[in-house]
């Protein structure tokens, strides 16, 4: 039994936990949770616990259905809103087969497979995200838009306390649980929010982009009001984003940094970034997976459409952030397409690995785009050979469907459940009869 098991199960015992709650994802990225008693723990770090896989979306067909959830004793954390006597604590799990082996399916396991990747170049990967939500009133009216709780904007500091109270109860409670919050602020939307994480690798990252979407929905509840990730659950606010901002290190050296290139970029870093431009359209389906999410991808909002890069320029997919170029740790490119419901294990892995694809092959990063992209017409943008990115779920999914980069990194089991489910999704879409027929067509057709 390794230190970090051993502190775990004393600390069940020090302070009185009744309940520890093994976390996992499914492929879509919905969290799934069952409880235990503390006294099963040790039984479950050595053998397990089963469930039924074929229950769980993407996991397994009936027949090969029995798997085993495998805690993972490093995330172990008390859960804050639950600090009553006998609390309760909470793990990610590795998902297993009977026999011992990773699961294709578990999106945990195609994040570290990418990670491993990674390691055997050399590089450790980390990611900074910034996460964008929106806090709506609890009750709507069935075909109405949700009522936001304030109508301040970007950087407001106002009278009304609703976010600014929502916010430090939020980060209060990400602290105690181990995640380290950078900035804190209101969004430009009516009822937006956004809050910083700060870096980590990208395993820890994504772990804590799943307790994050779990403690911003408990605080907002305790408030009276509801936490929305939905992309874009306004028609004409913002949606909402979380860009993320990723480097890559050599030990303690930021391999996309460089004192003597041009603005201090790297060539490493300049393959990546073409290695993102790469494959940008061919992992949009994964990085914005909901038909909602092509609501956000509009032509001259504030998300990008296009697939460029630029410096200080909030028009292009993938950004060069300016705040500190001459300190080499702070090195990083910021990648804008990624939705706030994404899976973050499956999304950070396609990131990383269209990165490495770029470095591998030595991809030459094109021109910089100058210009607000969004403002060009097509001519222009087809003469600077600046492609648009996928404009609706069924176009990304054409894109995935030829791309072998996204088969590898996935999978064949999450690569074809994924096809199928989004398939679906987009066909139940395309079905549906829409408020905005109803008011436009039917009263003059």
């Amino acid at each position: 039994m390794d230190k970090q098991t051993e502190f775990v199960l004393r600390s069940l015992e020090e302070r009185d936990v009744r309940f520890v709650r093994l976390w996992f994802t499914d492929v879509l990225g919905f969290l799934k949770s069952v409880a235990i008693a503390p006294a099963e723990l040790e039984g479950a770090f050595d053998e397990g616990i089963g469930f039924d896989g074929s229950a769980v979306e993407g996991f397994a067909r009936v027949y090969e259905s029995d798997m085993v959830a495998h805690p993972d004793p490093s995330t172990f954390q008390l859960l804050p809103w639950r600090e009553e006597a006998g609390g309760t604590a909470r793990m990610f799990c590795d998902i297993r087969h009977p026999d011992g082996s990773p699961s294709w399916a578990d999106p945990r396991y195609v994040l570290k497979r990418t990670l491993a990747r990674a390691s055997d170049m050399g590089y450790t990967f980390y990611c900074h995200p910034e996460i964008e939500f929106f806090l709506i009133e609890p009750e709507r009216q069935p075909g109405a838009e949700p009522t936001p709780i304030d109508h301040s904007g970007y950087f407001d500091h106002t009278a009304q306390p609703q976010g600014t109270d929502f916010r430090r109860a939020a980060i209060t409670m990400l602290e105690q649980m181990g995640i380290s919050v950078e900035f804190s602020h209101h969004e430009a939307g009516a009822g937006q929010q956004e809050i910083d994480l700060r870096y980590a690798d990208a395993l820890s990252m994504a772990d804590n982009i799943m307790t994050f979407r779990v403690v911003v929905k408990e605080v907002a509840m305790s408030q009276g009001f509801r936490a929305t990730f939905m992309p874009k659950p306004f028609t004409d606010e913002p949606g909402s984003g979380m860009h993320t901002h990723l480097s890559l290190f050599e030990g303690d050296n930021n391999v996309f940094h460089d004192a003597s290139a041009e603005y201090n970029l790297s060539r490493t870093g300049r393959h990546f970034i073409a290695g993102l431009l790469s494959h940008a359209a061919e992992i949009t389906a994964v990085t914005n997976q909901w038909v909602n999410s092509y609501k956000r991808l509009v032509h001259g909002d504030e998300a990008p459409s296009f697939i460029s890069w630029g410096r200080n320029n909030r028009s292009a997919l993938v950004r060069v952030p300016m705040y500190k170029p001459t300190k080499g740790s702070s090195a990083r490119v910021e990648l804008r397409s990624i939705d706030t419901a994404a899976n973050p294990y499956l999304a950070y892995a396609l990131a990383l690995s269209a990165g490495l694809d770029g470095i591998e092959r030595e991809l030459e990063l094109p021109a910089e785009a100058e210009d607000d992209v969004s403002s060009l017409n097509d001519r222009e943008r087809k003469m600077l050979g600046i492609e648009p990115l996928p404009r609706s779920l069924e176009e990304a999914i054409r894109v995935m469907e030829g791309s072998e980069l996204v088969a590898e990194t996935l999978g064949t089991h999450v690569y074809e459940y994924f096809l199928r489910n989004k398939r679906a999704e987009f066909a139940a879409y395309r079905h549906r009869v829409t408020a905005y027929e109803l008011d436009t067509m039917l009263p003059n057709l």
